[in-house]
């Protein structure tokens, strides 16, 4: 048993099919484990998989001093439109904001497409009489009679929340928060009052509009998730702080994301980045593609020089996101710091069927955690992609989870046999191949989306594969793109769990600035700063952090003039900013990311930010990815790995057996919470640091 010395970390990710649940001691030494999610009861879930692994683990669940927490319930608020009754109140004329989005179609040539209903109906956008200009000087002063007048409106309709973005309040919020104020003063204490200029003080009247509706529209759901989380862990002896992972991952205290639930959206594929941009930074290597497939999603993100790519446009609710600049339009638009993460439906879960012309698809739609694939036994009877990988002999009947995640076999071939190879006229291992084979397309298209689709070669990048089917399908995709090598790191199949472990604690605040760079001052750029640092290190500090650990980094966002959307670039971090050596910055960047740059162009500031943090960078290296490694129950095993190869006797071993030489494929890594995949052609070998690395053939 523990001592009672508070020196245990929580990680809790939760995830469409499985929860993944990981303890730190102070050593750096973790336990893992794996359970089911519990759709109904998220909360219920999570504390019944803290509660086993401590017990199987033989610790004191009072040493507990922080739980971590990932979660999705922001996200399927959203896609299932179980969000608040939410209102809004803008200015005068601006009600029908959200209706007019902007002019992106993402099925260009569908003349049918129909754009998603707004998060607030029209009965319940209200205008007020107002007006500021964009330097934030009064063109028409307050009617406070008008902001009554929506407040007895919005009373009368019961609303939940209340989004209030009023033009240009980024420049001056003096409206704003007396709008709020009148607001709060006449609805209940319970309702969830949000305001743009404490969200989003930047300028673009719909991105501003739409991320605060959201914002409020997450507010009370996410407020009574956390709060009955609290209490659920309190109820079983975890009495410590509780912190949230954010989308731009770093993670912040539970009273700012109850406040500021939109920065929660995307919270556990961000996590995963981050685990998997430290553990590739420890084994030297700076630049690699984040692969996390779990049972319902597939999430890739790109890492340079050690730091995932981050973007400040998102789309929630839109389906697949290819994380595109012109893919847009399908969802709502959030513009907050996200790391840019591609996500598509494409996981063990998966739904393999046949579209109208006959064509083999797998996903988006998914079997999730209940019912879940036909072999798991819960009741599923449509095949997914996991019963085509226990088909072909890939996946062992009693090794998932430690044994606890049985797999029937026959129950999947059964499947198979009856949905696909039939219809098709082949055989059940031919099908089920296929169905494999459909599975890689659509995930070299997800790869090739951060990588080929933005000017860099996926050739030179290392490939870090993780999430229980990541280390399944990695080898294969990466030998469709020529990659020279996988990385599969420990306790790879709840790494997106590790990563709330090491990740930073920060704050990131923004301050809109427009005007041209040469004819800024840079005593008025300084003084922003100063004001927005103050604000970001005030955050941190409440939520007890110690001012000596803070770290301070200013960075820029900036365009060409006449351009309608910018980059951003590191600004420098002294008091006195270099303003040419920003706008340097920024062609760089610029050429980097279009491919061309214009340095004779104007360039102008559109905003300012800051990003306050304490760095994990200790806690990561004294983080021991070990997890279980439970010995194989047999030492080989028939597989099928296409016509090319048919089938063929796969050695199956455990990561510690692997030693120091080399695995020639075909191999099968069996562990706690994934499969490693080593396709003929391809072999393997175990690095210092307990990493599996392939070296990827070709199963075509």
């Amino acid at each position: 048993m523990g001592t009672g010395n508070g020196r245990l970390r929580i990680g809790v990710d939760i995830g469409g099919t499985f929860t993944d649940i990981v303890v730190s001691d102070a050593t750096g030494k973790i336990s893992t484990k794996k359970v089911l999610s519990n759709v109904e009861d998220f909360a219920a879930g999570i504390v019944d998989g803290v509660r086993a692994l401590m017990s199987e683990e033989g610790l004191d669940i009072t040493d507990a001093e922080e739980v971590v927490h990932a979660t999705t319930v922001a996200t399927n608020a959203v896609l299932e439109s179980k969000g608040a009754v939410t209102g809004l109140i803008t200015t005068q004329c601006f009600r029908d904001v959200l209706e007019f989005r902007r002019v992106r179609v993402p099925e260009l040539y569908n003349l049918d497409y129909v754009k998603p209903p707004p998060l607030v109906p029209r009965r319940l956008r209200f205008e007020v009489c107002e007006r500021l200009g964009a330097d934030g000087s009064v063109r028409v002063p307050l009617e406070e009679e008008s902001v009554r007048a929506a407040g007895e409106r919005l009373k009368r309709a019961g609303v939940q929340a209340v989004a209030i973005c009023l033009l240009h309040a980024y420049a001056n919020p003096a409206h704003e928060t007396r709008v709020a104020e009148i607001v709060r003063s006449m609805l209940s204490p319970n309702v969830f009052v949000s305001c743009s200029h404490e969200i989003l003080p930047e300028m673009r009247e719909y991105e501003r509009t739409s991320t605060t509706v959201v914002n409020a529209y997450l507010g009370p759901l996410m407020r009574r998730y956390l709060a009955a989380l609290r209490e659920r862990l309190v109820s079983i002896g975890v009495r410590a702080r509780l912190s949230v992972m954010q989308s731009n991952g770093s993670r912040m205290g539970v009273a700012a994301a109850t406040e500021k639930p939109a920065y929660l959206v995307e919270s556990g594929p961000a996590a995963g980045v981050i685990a998997a941009a430290r553990i590739a930074g420890a084994a030297g290597l700076a630049n690699v593609i984040a692969l996390d497939i779990g049972g319902t999603t597939a999430k890739v993100a790109i890492v340079e020089d050690g730091v995932p790519t981050k973007t400040g446009e998102y789309e929630v609710g839109g389906g697949i996101n290819l994380s595109s600049r012109l893919v847009k339009g399908a969802g709502y638009a959030i513009k907050l710091p996200f790391i840019d993460v591609s996500e598509i439906g494409a996981g063990g879960g998966s739904h393999v069927w046949f579209d109208a012309g006959g064509l083999l698809k797998v996903g988006p739609t998914s079997a999730g955690a209940s019912p879940g694939p036909v072999c798991y036994g819960r009741g599923g009877s449509r095949a997914t992609l996991t019963d085509a990988l226990a088909t072909l002999g890939y996946l062992d009947a009693g090794s998932l989870v430690g044994g606890e995640l049985k797999i029937d076999a026959a129950a999947a071939r059964a499947a198979i046999e009856a949905q696909l190879a039939e219809p098709m006229g082949i055989s059940a291992n031919e099908a089920a191949f296929g169905a494999f084979r459909v599975a890689i397309a659509n995930l070299v298209r997800a790869v090739k989306s951060v990588s080929t689709n933005r000017g860099r070669d996926p050739r030179d990048y290392t490939l870090v594969a993780f999430g229980g089917n990541g280390p399944l399908l990695a080898a294969s995709i990466a030998g469709e793109l020529s990659m020279s090598r996988v990385l599969v790191p420990p306790s790879s199949g709840v790494l997106s769990a590790v990563g709330l472990l090491v990740a930073d604690h920060a704050h990131e605040f923004v301050q809109g600035m427009h005007g041209s760079i040469t004819d800024l001052a840079p005593l008025r750029v300084a003084r922003t700063y100063l004001e927005v640092e103050a604000r970001a290190v005030e955050a941190l500090l409440a939520e007890g952090v110690a001012r000596g650990d803070i770290e301070v980094t200013r960075r820029a966002d900036l365009r060409y003039v006449g351009q309608a959307f910018e980059l951003t670039v590191p600004a420098g971090d002294g008091n006195d900013p270099d303003l040419p050596a920003i706008a340097a910055a920024f062609h760089d960047e610029h050429l980097r990311t279009y491919g061309h740059c214009a340095k004779r162009e104007p360039v102008e500031v559109v905003a300012l930010r800051v990003i306050a943090s304490v760095h994990e960078r200790s806690r990561a290296e004294r983080i021991a990815v070990a997890g279980r490694t439970p010995r194989p129950r047999v030492e080989s095993r028939v597989a099928y790995f296409g016509p090319q190869h048919g089938l063929a006797s796969a050695r199956v071993l455990g990561r510690a057996e692997a030693g120091a030489g080399r695995i020639a494929g075909p191999a099968i890594f069996e562990e706690y919470d994934s499969t490693i995949l080593v396709p003929p052609g391809a072999y393997a070998e175990l690095d210092a640091r307990g990493n599996v690395a392939i070296f990827p053939g070709s199963l075509s």
